[in-house]
């Protein structure tokens, strides 16, 4: 029994030692990222609540995206307009423009350019926060003292960017397709109330409510990500920068495969 047991610890090493670096390496982070996240609901799901970090958290993440958040849906609702305005006059059919711009943000360009922009601006910031909090041994002092930094540093910041994006997204889109009306206008003339009867002619609420679901799981993947590599991040400065960058890079491309899984799903339900 012994010598079998031997033979199989034996095998496994060998086949270790047989894949990839990077292939280990891209498995060791699934998988302390797959715990990391674990232990967030366990923690979270437990009293007491850091209601009031939880609150600060809100507002410092909210506070420090609008405006770029904000300045980036004006400008791309506006391009948008005017780069698709020529193509459908060409086919006669320039009055479905509100909405087709209207359709292209809520769906799909407003939910995802927002999410990038969130992942390098609060995907990097968190990382760095807690990874020189990580190097400066903050983190050691607070569980001496006895605090739980688990659930004041962790815990607080995922729920506050899972919660955050969605609203920043619903702002985004309104402010997009304000830009969408004033590109209108910049090239002919239309009114406001003529404006929004052409969109809500035809988008109803399965049009907003997927695109609304999956920026939940943006919020949290930058959140989750975010928190991780700072939570973990090597000793040192570099260690510090390294966190920030691989947070925008990670949360990035899992904002792009939950988007494509949630088209696929969305589809799958009939609501395309």
């Amino acid at each position: 029994m012994v010598g079998k047991a031997s033979e199989i610890i034996s095998s496994l090493q060998t086949l270790t030692l047989k894949i990839p670096k990077q292939t280990m390496t891209f498995l060791q982070e699934s998988g302390g990222l797959a715990r990391f996240s674990g232990r967030v609901f366990t923690e979270g799901l437990r009293p007491p609540f850091e209601l009031s970090e939880f609150l600060r958290q809100c507002y410092l993440i909210g506070n420090k995206s609008l405006p770029l958040v904000g300045t980036t849906a004006f400008i791309m609702g506006m391009v948008l307009t005017i780069q698709l305005r020529p193509a459908l006059l060409s086919y006669g059919v320039e009055s479905e423009l509100p909405y087709i711009v209207a359709d292209a943000i809520i769906r799909e360009i407003g939910p995802v350019i927002t999410g990038l922009i969130f992942a390098g601006k609060i995907g990097s910031g968190i990382g760095a926060e807690l990874g020189s909090m990580n190097v400066t041994e903050q983190i050691d002092a607070m569980e001496v003292s006895g605090t739980n930094p688990f659930r004041y540093l962790v815990v607080t910041r995922v729920l506050a960017a899972t919660l955050m994006l969605p609203l920043l997204v619903l702002l985004s889109d309104a402010i997009a397709i304000t830009g969408s009306f004033i590109g209108i206008n910049i090239k002919g003339v239309m009114s406001f109330s003529l404006f929004t009867d052409e969109i809500f002619q035809f988008l109803d609420f399965t049009d907003v409510f997927p695109p609304l679901i999956k920026t939940f799981f943006f919020g949290f993947s930058v959140g989750i990500v975010g928190c991780y590599k700072g939570y973990t991040s090597s000793r040192g400065t570099e260690g510090v920068g390294r966190s920030a960058n691989a947070s925008v890079v990670i949360a990035s491309m899992l904002i792009f495969l939950i988007d494509l899984i949630a088209v696929q799903i969305t589809d799958l339900l009939g609501f395309n």
